[in-house]
């Protein structure tokens, strides 16, 4: 199972893509010694490939490569599950023509630096990169998915383009008693296998296009079309219900159970952990971008009151 790149107490890490050799042994020496993690590719498969496993801070990212040039590259890495956010900086050829950074900025590109460039404009530019996304990205810090901010910028920009769109709202029940039991070590443990169960998921059966967000603590979101979502969400809940019990000890697993105080400081018995899934689609019930939520509440509510994973829909068409 792959994992996001977990933001502990860490150094932040550069992509670099280039399929000149020398070219990116040059800038990935120099990053290093600046004080960043290095990973590199030969080429935008390869790029791709890597993000599938481990989510960079920034990628530097050259134009002109094979198989796939940087522009093609780029597009698909702002299509990404896991990575659209990522800053990018595009190396161009450089010289009097323009059209390289203005085809880099339109197709989404953060930055460009035109060739040849010292070390030190690098990693000024790098370090500038960094410093936005850890103040606008809205990263959840735990699992360095797209957070609040992105969340609402991708449900409200498919909700107002009237673009056909499904959301996927799931919620760990149990998480507390699981979380006071364990301890929150394991406590993250239980929030990373959501988020690797979501990424995987999509990385399977979804497509580019679809998103991944970290709502907050243990609430995610999926934004997909409405054709995919319910074979999304009952691939979450069945895969999760798979893996969690290898969270719990072998004596708890056996039980099926785990002895914890409730919310009044009574010893209760709760069940393993399971997730509750909510599918909102479009429909006249769904007035604005708030009603999106209220909905979802709902939904959720009545997951919750269901034993074990459960996939709720909305049926009413009012």
């Amino acid at each position: 199972m792959t994992q996001a790149f977990a933001s502990e107490a860490h150094r932040p890490t550069v992509l670099v893509v280039d399929d000149d050799k020398i070219l990116r042994e040059i800038i990935s020496t120099n990053l290093e010694l600046g004080g960043f993690d290095v990973i590199s590719a030969p080429d935008g498969p390869s790029a791709l490939a890597l993000l599938d496993d481990r989510v960079p801070d920034v990628v530097v990212l050259d134009v002109v490569m094979p198989l796939m040039d940087g522009y093609a590259t780029l597009g698909r890495i702002r299509r990404h599950a896991t990575a659209s956010h990522i800053p990018v900086i595009v190396l161009t050829s450089g010289g009097t023509d323009t059209t390289e950074p203005v085809k880099s900025l339109e197709a989404g590109a953060d930055d460009f630096i035109a060739k040849p460039f010292s070390p030190q404009e690098m990693l000024a530019r790098v370090r500038a990169k960094v410093r936005r996304a850890n103040v606008d990205s809205s990263l959840q810090p735990l699992t360095r998915l797209p957070g609040n901010i992105a969340i609402e910028h991708e449900v409200r920009r498919r909700f107002e383009a009237r673009e056909p769109w499904a959301v996927i709202y799931a919620d760990l029940d149990n998480f507390k008693a699981f979380n006071d039991h364990y301890g929150f070590v394991r406590g993250d443990d239980a929030i990373r296998l959501v988020s690797t169960t979501m990424s995987d998921t999509i990385k399977r059966i979804g497509v580019e296009s679809d998103f991944l967000g970290h709502i907050g603590g243990d609430d995610f979101i999926i934004v997909t079309s409405p054709q995919r979502a319910e074979n999304l969400a009952r691939t979450v809940a069945d895969t999760f219900d798979r893996d969690v019990p290898a969270l719990y000890t072998p004596a708890d697993r056996a039980k099926g159970w785990i002895a914890a105080k409730d919310r009044r400081g009574n010893n209760v018995r709760f069940p393993l952990m399971s997730l509750s899934l909510a599918i909102v689609t479009q429909s006249p019930r769904i007035t604005s971008y708030q009603s999106i939520g209220e909905v979802a509440a709902e939904l959720k509510s009545f997951a919750k009151r269901q034993t074990g994973s459960f996939v709720a829909m909305d049926k009413r068409k009012r």
